[in-house]
């Protein structure tokens, strides 16, 4: 089951560890108060921090009236361009954020979110507050894979060990691995690739079953997802599945290169007909 934020409750604030933001940071900021002079805006991840964005801070292009830019209720990617922790005063800009940072801000506050999320599924189910799940759980993922996220993502690849080795205790990590594996989806791609097969004789039909059964066991033992079916015979098309296309290709040029040293030791022919193709 995928998260769907439309139908959970998200916490409005994915908190930081630290109390203040620092300059030359990208934050995700909410705008509450917008005027001829600029607007304020709340900062979503430091708590709501009142922060400050100038007129000249808004837009690098000409516009009639700051509206035209910024609306009230916005939420979106700042620069801090000062920190005063001392007054309490944070100073904003958004025409120095590049459309790249922005983006990538933008998707690592949204897997902020999520992983919010799980950890107070595991807070819940352990009648813990959020506030221990991210002090025994949470900070140390991020600690260890640098985003919480990615933490939770390695439990529902790989299982709880990889939650111990982050130092989560066996209570939260066989709980988060759990809670992991049942809402985080890992993308996968498909690849295919097609082999002739050939053995005549009395054993023709038997050696070439060996040579696939070998070359699917070979995968198993490797932990590739692969599949292989008859595309009419002599032809056999093997189906693979993985994280990226680089690591996919590899792995079937392993399964298929098994099938042929197979069938070629079994007296028969074999040869690849399509290449490794998407």
């Amino acid at each position: 089951m995928n998260l769907d934020e439309s139908k959970i409750w998200v916490r409005k604030v994915v908190r930081k560890r630290r109390e203040w933001p620092q300059q030359g940071e990208i934050v995700i900021g909410t705008v509450v108060q917008v005027f001829d002079k600029g607007a304020y805006i709340t900062l979503d991840e430091y708590g709501n921090k009142r922060a400050y964005l100038p007129l000249n801070e808004v837009s690098s292009s000409w516009f009639h009236n700051i509206r035209d830019v910024i609306r009230e209720g916005q939420k979106t990617a700042f620069k801090v361009i000062r920190v005063d922790a001392s007054k309490g005063h944070i100073d904003l800009s958004l025409k120095r954020v590049a459309d790249v940072e922005r983006d990538r801000k933008v998707l690592e506050w949204k897997r902020a979110k999520k992983a919010e999320v799980l950890l107070n599924f595991a807070a819940k189910k352990l009648s813990r507050t959020l506030d221990e799940a991210y002090n025994e759980a949470g900070w140390k993922l991020e600690d260890y894979y640098g985003e919480i996220y990615a933490g939770l993502e390695e439990a529902a690849r790989r299982g709880v060990e990889t939650l111990i080795n982050a130092g989560l205790t066996k209570e939260w990590a066989e709980t988060l691995a759990e809670i992991a594996k049942e809402h985080i989806e890992i993308p996968q791609v498909k690849m295919s690739m097609v082999l002739e097969l050939k053995c005549h004789g009395p054993r023709g039909v038997e050696a070439i079953k060996k040579a696939l059964i070998e070359a699917l066991n070979f995968a198993k033992a490797k932990g590739y997802q692969i599949k292989i079916y008859a595309d009419g015979a002599p032809k056999y098309r093997i189906d693979a599945m993985a994280e990226d296309y680089k690591g996919l290709k590899n792995a079937l040029k392993e399964v298929a290169s098994i099938a042929l040293e197979v069938i070629t030791k079994e007296g028969g022919q074999g040869r690849v007909l399509e290449e490794p193709r998407k």
